[in-house]
């Protein structure tokens, strides 16, 4: 018995939000133990934001769900946290280096390197996917959960503040905003051998937006429908490609384990 294709979308809708709910945490916490957000290109992070926050416009201007807003709002939030880990271990090291008199403090620290190294591929991949299973879980019973509640909210009411071609240009401005996002990163890791980024933020985010692209596949193949999420659809796919360079990029360096000091980097 084959499951409807509404159930279906949203069965894989619950689970994008689930793995975007925890896509940020895991560099959250590699910046806090590293006490060093250089890891991250700040143009990656930036660009990311502005992506962000047209999602988050476009949901307000929509009308759309409640649920929906707060997401786009949270993934905003996220993106500022981020920001603000850059800017604030930044000062917080510039600071250390004035009181100590010395310049050649690296921008990665090396203790934080050590303890990365000795755990393997696999091990860190095997953990992934046991993180992603549970996800998959979690967001399976969400939607569960708030089946009975479908009926109800099931047409949201869209806002007369904005026209159809407005919204649609959000959505493909956000998706500028989230493909020129990754290009400074890609090129920042190719310097840095992707020494402080946690590979976990693109993993979730591969499988956030591909669930999220077969959310809206799956529930229709209507050719009006399709263009109509063209923006959202694109996004999300060509996303998930450069999404794979990175997480590729990872396992090139981490493969390599080169053994040269990391230099000074310059975003």
């Amino acid at each position: 018995m084959f499951i409807e294709s509404d159930n279906l979308s949203s069965i894989l809708g619950w689970m994008s939000i689930s793995c975007w709910v925890v896509v940020y945490s895991p560099q959250i916490y590699e910046n806090y133990s590293r006490q060093s957000g250089e890891g991250l290109s700040i143009r990656f992070v930036i660009v990311w934001l502005l992506g962000d926050l047209c999602n988050l416009v476009g949901a307000v201007w929509g009308g759309l769900l409640p649920t929906v807003i707060l997401l786009a709002l949270y993934y905003s939030t996220c993106d500022i946290i981020l920001l603000c880990q850059i800017f604030y271990y930044r000062w917080k090291r510039g600071k250390q280096n004035t009181s100590d008199n010395d310049e050649q403090t690296p921008l990665l620290p090396a203790e934080g390197n050590r303890g990365h190294e000795n755990i393997s591929l696999k091990y860190i991949f095997a953990r992934y996917f046991g993180a992603l299973v549970l996800v998959f879980g979690i967001g399976i019973s969400a939607w569960w959960i708030t089946t009975g509640f479908q009926d109800k909210e099931k047409s949201p009411k869209r806002s007369h503040h904005g026209t159809r071609w407005e919204i649609h240009l959000l959505g493909w401005t956000s998706a500028i905003f989230y493909l020129g996002a990754r290009t400074p990163q890609i090129i920042k890791n190719a310097r840095t051998r992707c020494e402080g980024l946690s590979p976990a933020l693109f993993f979730f985010a591969v499988f956030g937006n591909s669930t999220y692209a077969w959310s809206i596949c799956a529930k229709s193949m209507d050719s009006q429908y399709l263009i109509t999420n063209a923006g959202w659809l694109a996004g999300s796919a060509l996303t998930v490609f450069l999404d794979t360079i990175v997480l590729t990029q990872f396992l090139y360096y981490r493969t390599r384990k080169q053994t040269q000091p990391l230099t000074h980097n310059e975003l």
